[in-house]
C-alpha cells in the first residue's frame, strides 16, 4: 500500500479551488478513507484516480518520472508503482499474477514452448503443422496453430504484403505465440517468415530454449511444380510482385533445431515429419511438466 504523510508529496495538483472536471475538493486531508480512520491521506487504489487528476490540471506533469514522483514514499513498509514506456505506451505497468507459467504446465502436464515451421510457399508447412498438432491431440497434449494465412483472416487483416506489413505480420504473430507458449500450450507457427532477421527477433522474444524452429526444407522445384495455391504460376507470370523464392529471397536457417528434407529424393509423409518433431520435444523434456 502507497501511503502519503502530506499533500506535499502530490505537488500543487490540489490547489485549484475548482478543477476542470467538475467538483471544488479532490480530497479530504483527514478523517475515513477506505473504511479506516487515520490521520494520513490512504491512497491504496487510488493512484490511477491521482493520476487522471493530475492530468486533467493546467501545467501538470503526466510523465512516467513525474507520476512515480508524485505517490513514491521513502517510508519503511510502503511500496512502490514503477510505470513504465513500452514503443508507444506511455504510463504502463506489468501486472504480476499468483498463477504463472510453471503452475500452467503443472495443470497441463506439458512445458510451453514455440514451435515455428518456416519454408517456401507450397514445402507443406501448414500439412506438417495440422499433422503435428493431432498425432500431440492424440498422445494428450495441448497445442494451437498460428497458420500465416489463417491469421490474415482476423488479426492481420489489416496488414498487405509489402515488406513493412509482412514483418509487422511476422512479429505480431511471434507476440501471440509467446503468449501461448507462456499460458503452457505448445504453439504451432507455420509460416515462409523468409528473413533470418524476422525469425531471429521471435526467437528473442522467449526468455528460455523454448524457440524450436523447423526448417521445411523442400526445393523449389518440387514447390513450384506442387503449387497447390497457384502463386508460383501467377509470380512467374508478373501478376504477384516480391513472391519468395520468385523476384524476392528465402534465407534459409543455418542454426535451427530441426531440418525435415528428402530422402533420395522422396519427401516424408506428414506423420513421419510430425514424429521427427516430437522425438526431438520428448528428447528435451517438453511433454511432461
Amino acid at each position: 500500500m502507497v501511503e502519503c504523510h502530506s499533500l506535499r508529496c502530490c505537488g500543487d495538483m490540489f490547489a485549484p479551488p475548482t478543477t476542470k472536471l467538475g467538483f471544488r475538493h479532490a480530497v479530504v486531508p483527514v478523517g475515513r478513507w477506505g473504511g479506516r480512520r487515520s490521520g494520513r491521506l490512504e491512497l491504496s487504489g487510488l493512484r490511477p484516480s491521482l493520476l487522471r487528476i493530475q492530468a486533467a490540471l493546467p501545467g501538470q506533469e503526466s510523465s512516467p518520472e513525474s507520476a512515480k514522483r508524485c505517490c513514491d514514499s521513502s517510508a519503511p513498509g510502503t511500496s512502490s508503482y514503477v510505470l513504465s514506456t513500452v514503443g508507444n505506451s506511455t504510463n504502463i505497468l506489468w501486472h504480476e499474477c499468483p498463477v504463472g507459467k510453471l503452475e500452467r504446465q503443472k495443470l497441463l502436464s506439458q512445458k510451453g514452448c514455440v514451435i515455428w515451421i518456416t519454408g517456401l510457399s507450397g514445402s507443406g508447412k501448414s500439412t506438417l503443422a495440422c499433422a503435428l498438432s493431432r498425432e500431440l491431440h492424440y498422445r494428450g497434449h495441448l497445442t494451437y496453430i498460428l497458420d500465416g494465412d489463417n491469421v490474415r483472416h482476423g488479426l492481420n487483416r489489416d496488414l498487405s504484403f509489402n515488406g513493412e506489413d509482412r514483418a509487422e505480420n511476422i512479429r505480431r504473430v511471434g507476440e501471440v505465440a509467446k503468449l501461448f507458449a507462456d499460458a503452457g500450450l505448445i504453439c504451432i507457427a507455420s509460416l515462409i517468415s523468409p528473413y533470418k532477421k524476422e525469425r531471429d527477433a521471435c526467437r528473442a522474444m522467449l526468455s528460455d530454449s523454448s524457440f524450436i524452429e523447423v526448417f521445411l526444407n523442400i526445393p523449389l522445384e518440387v514447390c513450384e511444380a506442387r503449387d497447390p495455391k497457384g502463386l508460383y504460376k501467377l509470380a512467374r507470370a508478373g501478376k504477384i510482385k516480391g513472391f519468395t523464392g520468385v523476384d524476392d529471397p528465402y534465407e534459409s536457417p543455418l542454426d535451427c533445431e530441426i531440418v525435415i528434407q528428402q530422402n533420395d529424393g522422396k519427401c516424408p509423409t506428414p506423420k513421419a515429419m510430425a514424429e521427427q518433431i516430437i522425438s526431438f520435444l520428448d528428447n528435451n523434456g517438453f511433454l511432461q511438466a
